[in-house]
């Protein structure tokens, strides 16, 4: 046996990469370590403080937090892998990622994770242990390599890898199964490659993810922030075979990248189940046959069906023998069939937990009655939150809360259990620690937390478009004159400068009781730091704060009031609708008027066929095939703030149309000038228009509403909606789907199991998708494949594409 006895005291550490030194921590902001051992700096910056966490010689720093206000940094030798993370406002935290890591590149010199059994499964002695090995290489004759407690590391660059001494007193020593990191090669089906390649298998260089030229797509890195779409580098967000891109070459839209097989076994995968868990990805059971009776297809066979979900192409996925499994990120398992006539289904498999029921994948709805609810006011909050107990689960910038039960993308200890009268509810937002408004953790890995897009009840209006949304009418007051803010208040140039507690405010130019550099009137010329009126230079989410005059508190928050806006915002119904999940086939009946910008297109008898979207008092959006019956204004009228489809409300509105406008290059969308303008009430309201050329994100979902043909469901009669995802065009596209047929200037959603979409008399109207505070018109109802049916999603004009048109017709009439 080789003999580990080569003492190498004096090893440099490698640092891993180049250019920005930040680039080697990940970063979390609102969190915050609980850590013995650390040092308090002060720094001008988060690099400073990388910097002086590099240069640390006492103790290995692994992680430091930046307090940018009170310019502060914390090294720290602890990381979240051995320390409790904390909510903290205004914290970032900095972790190394070299110590985050489980993976190796290269020999492994560098490797700093916590494996701590040899490739046989033998527990590793500590480093420090004089027994039952006496060690070579110990954490004080290698102050460099990281020798801490029993974990795998390779001191003498072993060209094997990582290595430790073993508890078993026959064998001294033993190499460890540490991966390859995926970054010169990929494991399984590159879903966690990190690499830089950026060319594809035929050469084409790859667009960068944030661009939408010369390809528009759905992959938009702010809203997948755990697949790592940065730059242009090839990647496997959507459960290919392998990783790829859009490439820059207009007539090729995608293709797959060329990367190799890391040689070293992928990371373990972690628990399988015999039952339905989740989405079904670790199903390892041998149910064999679909939702419908059919029998499937082996995997590794390509009739009746040729397909790419091979063993080859998904080696992690255990695709063996026929079994039900979900190897691409479906909703539930699934597999081909061995009916020519049907290419695949899902599989119904019992679930896991009694208590949970399975998905319902069959393509038959259920016909219960669905009892009404009451409607509900739109949200608000009383005091500090903590009695809320509303639906909201979206933050102050945006974000998507995290289930209150869930530990991914943070772990953290605020669960139902240990706060158990605080009704954390799904990932709807709450205040469970009696902060000063309702938060919650986010779905975003680098954002620990935030408070959530709800105002106090006492306020009056609502949130208010940003400073270049409001009109600029002569002598009207501009976000800079007024004494309330817009959103987050970074144009308030307000006269207020006392904190929320009553704190008079430091001057920004004064230096006492609180020495400070970076906001000043110096630096920061543009940000209108006068005197010690209340601002926000930094863009805090929190709003307008300031250096306090108390020498014990450094700075605080100022209660800076939001401006009122019109008493009708678009997009922001008066009801809270009842966003049922998807399950108007097969949805559920809408809470009246909480989709207020609906209208029902009718002939000039009063008999609806076409839905529509209000956009604004005198305009409305539909399909351009809702027309073709005539093209007389005259033969049409609108109804406005219905809910039934029959025996309309004495409120409603019922408007003729003056004009049509169908789109000129033959795309299925017009607009219908009325009569009149629309009253805006609290059942009236239009929807908002997305900025031209919108791409919504893959996934994100959406919803639709209409009075069409419910297939026998229940709710014939009345305004039905249903919670669809929308799906990217690229996977819409596939061969088991839509097979091409989508265009760029067309989008897809629904649920390939089938069971909720839009049908016969919902065509033109919307699919609206909430974003931050609001509901964005993004599709119009336009065609599909049948209603409902699996595998068939249905296909919605991108109104984004078009918004230029729209406001050039609105303009010029």
């Amino acid at each position: 046996m080789e003999q580990k006895n080569v003492v190498l005291l004096f090893l440099l550490f490698l640092q891993s990469g180049q250019g920005d030194l930040l680039d080697n921590y990940v970063n979390t902001e609102g969190a915050s370590l609980y850590s013995v051992t650390k040092k308090q700096l002060e720094a001008g910056s988060s690099e400073e403080c990388a910097t002086k966490c590099e240069e640390e010689t006492e103790f290995i720093c692994r992680s430091f937090q930046y307090h940018r206000k009170e310019q502060q940094c914390v090294i720290m030798a602890e990381n979240s892998k051995s320390s409790t993370v904390i909510r903290r406002r205004d914290v970032v935290l900095f972790e190394k990622t070299m110590y985050l890591s489980e993976c190796r590149t290269g020999n492994g010199k560098n490797y700093r994770g916590t494996m701590a059994k040899t490739r046989d499964g033998v527990l590793c002695q500590k480093w420090g242990a004089e027994f039952p090995h006496k060690p070579n290489y110990t954490p004080e004759k290698c102050p460099s390599e990281d020798l801490v407690e029993n974990y795998c590391r390779n001191p003498d660059n072993d060209e094997k890898g990582p290595w430790c001494y073993t508890t078993n007193p026959e064998k001294r020593f033993d190499y460890c199964n540490i991966p390859e990191c995926e970054e010169d090669c990929m494991h399984c089906s590159g879903e966690n490659y990190q690499g830089k390649i950026s060319q594809t298998m035929s050469g084409f260089d790859c667009q960068a993810w944030d661009s939408q030229i010369p390809h528009a797509h759905g992959y938009i890195p702010s809203k997948f922030p755990s697949k790592n779409l940065k730059m242009n580098y090839c990647r496997n967000p959507d459960g290919e075979p392998r990783p790829w891109c859009f490439t820059t070459d207009p007539n090729k839209r995608w293709e797959y990248c060329n990367i190799s097989r890391c040689t070293t076994p992928p990371p373990p995968s972690g628990p399988t189940h015999q039952c339905l868990k989740g989405k079904g990805e670790t199903y390892r059971g041998n149910v064999a046959v679909t939702v419908s009776g059919h029998t499937c297809q082996h995997w590794s066979a390509q009739t009746p069906h040729k397909h790419n979900r091979t063993p080859e192409n998904f080696p992690c996925k255990n695709l063996d023998e026929n079994y039900c499994r979900n190897p691409d990120g479906e909703n539930a398992p699934w597999c081909y069939t061995t009916n020519s006539e049907v290419r695949w289904e899902y599989c119904k498999l019992p679930s896991c937990v009694s208590s949970e029921s399975s998905p319902e994948l069959t393509s038959s709805i259920s016909t219960s009655v669905i009892p009404e609810q009451t409607p509900v006011v739109q949200e608000c909050y009383q005091g500090n939150g903590q009695s809320y107990r509303g639906t909201s689960s979206t933050t102050i910038t945006g974000k998507k809360c995290q289930s209150w039960v869930s530990m991914t993308p943070h772990r953290h200890l605020k669960t139902p259990e240990n706060f158990p009268n605080a009704d954390l509810t799904m990932n709807y937002c709450r205040n469970p620690d009696a902060d000063e408004k309702p938060w919650c953790f986010t779905t975003d890995p680098s954002v620990r937390w935030e408070y959530c897009n709800l105002k106090k009840c006492s306020e009056t209006g609502g949130s208010v478009p940003s400073s270049s949304a409001l009109p600029q009418l002569p002598g009207a007051e501009t976000p800079s004159e007024t004494d309330c803010m817009y959103g987050n208040g970074k144009s308030y140039r307000g006269k207020k400068a006392t904190t929320v507690t009553g704190t008079p405010c430091q001057g920004w130019a004064a230096q006492e009781p609180h020495r400070h550099s970076i906001f000043t009137p110096q630096t920061n010329p543009r940000a209108g730091l006068e005197k010690n009126y209340c601002r926000n230079p930094d863009g805090d989410v929190n709003g307008p704060w300031c250096y306090t005059t108390n020498p014990r508190k450094l700075y605080d928050y100022c209660d800076v009031p939001v401006c009122a806006s019109s008493s009708f915002d678009c997009g922001k119904p008066k009801v809270e609708p009842k966003k049922c999940p998807g399950r108007v086939v097969g949805g559920c009946v809408a809470n009246p008027h909480s989709w207020p910008w609906q209208i029902s297109l009718r002939t000039r008898f009063g008999q609806h066929f076409c839905g529509g979207t209000l956009i604004s008092p005198e305009w409305v959006l539909t399909a351009a095939h809702c027309l073709e019956r005539s093209s007389r204004p005259s033969s049409y009228k609108v109804i406005l703030g219905a809910h039934k489809e029959m025996k309309l409300e004495a409120d409603v509105q019922e408007i003729e149309v003056a004009k049509l406008f169908v789109q000129p290059a033959r795309a299925d969308i017009a607009l219908l000038k009325l009569s009149r303008p629309a009253i805006i009430n609290d059942i009236v309201i239009p929807a908002c228009l997305p900025p031209p050329n919108y791409v919504v994100a893959d996934r994100t979902e959406c919803y639709i509403t209409g009075w069409g043909d419910t297939k026998g469901t229940y709710g014939a009669g009345l305004l039905k909606e249903a919670q669809l995802p929308v799906i990217e065009n690229k996977v819409c596209n596939r061969y088991e789907y839509l097979n091409g047929r989508v265009k760029s200037s067309e989008l897809c959603a629904g649920l390939l199991a089938g069971g909720a979409d839009s049908c016969q008399g919902d065509s033109g109207g919307p699919l609206v998708c909430f974003e931050k505070d609001k509901y964005i018109l993004q599709g119009v109802t336009s065609w599909g494949l049948g209603c409902a049916q699996p595998n068939k999603p249905g296909v919605y004009v991108r109104v984004s594409r078009f918004v230029p048109w729209i406001e050039e017709v609105m303009r010029d009439n």
